[in-house]
């Protein structure tokens, strides 16, 4: 905020040019008021400066900051997919890594991306009443791996 110590330079210009005696005690009110004026002037550059400086260390933080962000959370980068079964292609004996967007919305088929026909999933789970007769645990509502009740 340079300007405001260009207009406190003119205020003192003003002053100086109506001729106020300091000897008198408006002369003085007016010198201290301009000297108060032009200490305020440089305070609030002091404060624009500093404000600026962490502007920049702001800036930096948020660059780090986006970048961990991505890292974290990209879901977009292929290791991050979590494969529930891999099975092969009955029709092109392509081996197929299964995850959850490859399902239809039955969950029990999915498009093979070889030859683009739809495979049956079967899928094997300790809650299954012909499969395994153990699932039993009486402080879960739930399977772990299918999440059936």
């Amino acid at each position: 905020m340079g300007y405001l110590r260009e207009k406190v330079a003119y205020l003192r210009g003003l002053a100086e040019g109506m001729q106020l005696d300091d000897s008198t005690k408006e002369g003085k009110l007016l010198k201290e008021i301009l000297e108060v004026l032009d200490d305020f002037a440089l305070a609030i550059e002091d404060v624009e400066e500093i404000q600026d400086q962490m502007g920049e260390q702001l800036d930096i933080i948020d660059e780090d900051l986006s970048e961990v962000e991505r890292a974290v959370f990209d879901e977009d980068d292929e290791d991050d997919i979590l494969y529930f079964k891999e099975i092969e292609c009955p029709y092109c004996n392509e081996k197929i890594d299964v995850d959850i967007d490859m399902l239809d919305e039955g969950g029990t088929t999915i498009k093979c991306p070889g030859c683009g026909r739809d495979i049956e999933v079967e899928w094997d789970c300790c809650c299954d009443d012909d499969v395994d007769d153990d699932y039993e645990d009486e402080d879960e509502d739930e399977c772990d791996e299918c999440e059936k009740e």
